[in-house]
């Protein structure tokens, strides 16, 4: 979809406000420390919903002048440009929740699944409830995305040095001021890994595995705190289907015909997150292993 905007107002006063509500936690820390970490927590999930928008093109035509409104690295652990790389590798659907081609998958090959040892498996099926990713989740995903990458820096990967050099500098500027403000670097890292966690809270089954690609995709149809906290994707079809489309005309445009998009992902619907918190708190939804992952492809 062409943007029509030349300056996407809601996305500039929501970028205002996450910063507005970052400086506030670090504020709060020498008063009341709880609340000084868990509006920080909150900002920096605010700050990643903003990075997704960014990196598909808003609130600016020009990109640099988009990503240097998100350049203080808040969240800390992940690079942006990787981020930015993998969730674009992401929006190729017919590659969606493959434990390959699809960077985001939760899913793994049963045939390394049948190779792993019990206790992995074990930090694996509890990763794979909702209190699990929450509790777990910001941490198996960090290092199994580090790891990964270590390998292709020390191969001298261009992209790789330019994305973790540009990232160091996010870092290093985001605690610069947390240490500024007053807040210990350690109660800091404890607020990131709270934002992580609240992130995974929407990411938890936004897609599922399924024969058609189309089918892969859910829908919340939340409207409270939580969808604006994550800007909105949990509308997440639409955004496939249209992710040019700034995050504030999601709801529009699902809400005008809720039964297309219902059919077009098989009914992959949920009413709240209220819903997904009763059903998947300390259950799974899926297995951990690929359930339809076809038997001719294999682990190299």
């Amino acid at each position: 979809m062409k943007q029509t905007r030349k300056l996407e107002w809601p996305t500039l006063v929501m970028l205002g406000t996450c910063y507005a509500l970052w400086f506030l936690g670090l504020s709060l820390w020498g008063g009341h420390p709880v609340l000084a970490v868990a509006l920080t927590g909150v900002a920096i999930t605010l700050h990643s919903s903003l990075q997704h928008e960014v990196l598909h093109g808003h609130p600016f035509r020009t990109q640099w002048l988009n990503e240097a409104l998100v350049f203080p690295a808040l969240s800390v652990f992940i690079s942006y440009v990787r981020f930015k790389d993998t969730h674009l590798q992401h929006h190729i659907d017919p590659n969606l929740t493959d434990p390959y081609d699809d960077p985001e998958s939760s899913y793994i090959d049963p045939a390394v699944w049948a190779q792993m040892p019990r206790g992995l498996q074990w930090l694996w099926r509890a990763n794979n409830t909702l209190a699990g990713r929450m509790l777990l989740g910001p941490l198996v995903w960090t290092v199994s995305f580090l790891v990964q990458d270590f390998g292709r820096l020390l191969r001298g990967e261009a992209r790789l040095r330019l994305a973790y050099g540009l990232h160091a500098g996010g870092v290093v500027l985001a605690l610069s001021v947390v240490i500024w403000m007053g807040m210990p670097v350690w109660a800091y890292l404890m607020a990131a890994y709270l934002g992580s966690a609240l992130l995974k809270i929407r990411t938890f089954l936004e897609h599922r595995a399924h024969d058609m690609a189309r089918a892969r995709t859910a829908i919340v149809e939340d409207r409270g705190l939580l969808s604006y906290l994550f800007l909105n994707n949990n509308y997440h079809v639409v955004h496939h289907c249209m992710p040019a489309v700034p995050w504030y005309d999601l709801p529009r445009l699902y809400f005008a015909r809720p039964e297309h998009f219902s059919r077009r992902n098989e009914a992959y619907v949920y009413r709240s997150y209220g819903q997904i918190f009763r059903q998947y708190l300390f259950r799974a939804k899926e297995p951990v292993p690929h359930p339809i992952w076809p038997v001719n492809k294999r682990a190299d």
